[in-house]
């Protein structure tokens, strides 16, 4: 019977460099001995004169540790895993062995590296230079590598800020939005002077800050079929932080049209997850997603919220990736999915497999320019006016005037309960759109019938719901939601 002990990196120089050991034994004190036994070298640093195991290590089985189970006498059997887990100072280290290494491969860089490291670059670098898995040449990778950040909002934060920390060469930059007071709670790299700026230019002042050496191209704009190609081209790899499926689509195509990676990141509330597409070596978004949840089913975070945290756990998940992809070796989140819980602390990972029925990537690609491709309609995106004609709206001037003048109106708040915890909307009753239908008939066909949430687009999924359900009442849906009252009628009302 054989278990699998997992060793840390400060204890695998006595183990050949070897992170895994499928060792026999019935117990985790026969593992133990085993694993002593096979290599002597680590006796000395698990065990004390009096042959115990030093108090500085801790071993689990799972997730316990065995001082919790039986000790020594812990039972285990061939699908069992052992982590053998020590207390570390910090700080890292390099032997004489680890810097005659070979050369890592698998970078996406190939045989490109940048210029000579100068003697600036390399005290700014030195941790990195001390890793013999980055080591010089993989700082000079780093340096020659050009790395396209989609979306400077939460996580194009952490990814611009750690990338230019790394000592990234070029980063890109592309965002048409500006910096409002709701983006400081989780995107760091603004501040409240830059409110009302581009983000693409406050970004490029931080980043300038963090690293100087680091050139960065901005792009205010829209990423497009249009300009997608164009300006992907021009880099190595694409770590997509957009917030809408649309773009996420045509980066995701975009990647596998021109041959680059797509370093991927998606979040909301409180759960958060990353892969990496790349079509060369596995399967893309659309493998894993091959359409999009139709408009308005799924909230975004403007709708939902995020934890402030959140945004820069995955984003510097996607900055590792990034980072391995570009210095060669260690294991890229190519055909996994990883997703983490930060209300309940899990990680979780999940296999994806490369479709051949994919119409990007597959056998028979039927995608092949994007110009050709409409991404909005696939994504069941509508302009403004478009939704304005689908679902009738009111003014909130308006709908103050009619209820000013006693008009019968009935108001349904469809937002959340801790949204009307941060303000209610007077006179109004709550139907959360899940009940709209078999809650209907509490409604008045008579009367005009007003729905609100925080932004006027739950508000026309509502509309649209209740017309489905078969209500023939007068429905309209509150332009601008609770924000827009907020701005034209009543100040006192929070925006949020």
């Amino acid at each position: 019977m054989a278990a699998t002990v997992i060793i840390p990196t400060t204890l695998r120089m006595f183990t050949g460099h070897r992170s895994e050991l499928e060792l026999d034994g019935s117990t985790v004190g026969e593992v133990i001995t085993a694993l002593a036994d096979e290599y002597p070298e680590t006796k000395k640093v698990l065990f004390g004169e009096d042959e115990r195991l030093r108090e500085f290590i801790n071993v689990f089985v799972g997730s316990d540790n065995i001082r919790d189970l039986q000790g020594y006498d812990t039972p285990v059997n061939d699908s069992s895993e052992i982590m053998l887990i020590p207390a570390i100072a910090g700080g890292s280290g390099i032997s004489k062995e680890d810097e005659e290494a070979d050369d890592r491969t698998g970078s996406i860089m190939g045989d490109r590296i940048g210029e000579k490291l100068t003697n600036d670059e390399i005290r700014r670098y030195s941790r990195h230079l001390l890793l013999k898995e980055v080591g010089v040449k993989g700082q000079r990778r780093l340096k020659a590598a050009k790395v396209l950040i989609v979306g400077m909002g939460g996580l194009g934060t952490p990814l611009a800020q750690y990338l230019a920390a790394a000592g990234v060469g070029t980063l890109g930059l592309i965002d048409f939005d500006e910096v409002e007071e709701s983006n400081l709670q989780r995107q760091v790299i603004h501040g409240s002077r830059d409110i009302g700026r581009p983000k693409v230019a406050s970004a490029k002042d931080s980043i300038k800050q963090i690293n100087p050496l680091v050139k960065v191209e901005t792009y205010n704009e829209r990423l497009t079929a249009d300009n997608a190609e164009r300006i992907i081209s021009e880099y190595d790899i694409v770590a997509d932080a957009s917030d809408n499926y649309q773009t996420r689509y045509l980066v995701n195509d975009a990647c596998v049209l021109l041959g680059k990676p797509d370093v991927f990141g998606a979040m909301y509330q409180f759960e958060g997850q990353a892969a990496v597409y790349y079509a060369k070596k596995g399967p893309c978004y659309r493998c894993m997603y091959p359409a999009p949840p139709p408009a308005g089913l799924v909230p975004s975070c403007a709708m939902g919220g995020v934890l402030g945290v959140l945004p820069g756990i995955i984003g510097t998940v996607q900055a590792n990736e990034v980072i391995k992809l570009i210095i060669g070796g260690g294991e890229p989140l190519v055909g996994r999915l990883v997703l983490f819980d930060a209300w309940k602390m899990r990680w979780r990972q999940l296999k994806i497999r490369k479709d051949p029925r994919c119409p990007v990537c597959g056998n028979t690609p039927t995608i092949t320019e994007l110009e050709e491709y409409d991404y909005e309609d696939f994504c069941g995106v509508r302009s403004k006016e478009e939704e304005e004609e689908a679902v009738e709206g009111i003014e909130p001037k308006e709908l103050k005037r009619r209820i000013d003048a006693g008009e019968k109106i009935t108001i349904v708040d469809v937002r959340e309960p801790h949204e009307r915890a941060i303000a209610k909307f007077p006179d109004a009753i709550v139907i959360p759109i899940g009940q709209l239908e078999r809650r209907k008939d509490e409604l008045d066909p008579s009367a005009d019938t007003v729905f609100i949430c925080k932004e006027g687009k739950r508000s026309i999924l509502a509309v649209r719901t209740l017309r489905e359900a078969g209500y023939t009442g007068a429905a309209y849906n509150l332009k601008g939601g609770t924000n827009a009252w907020s701005r034209d009628v009543d100040s006192s009302f929070p925006q949020y």
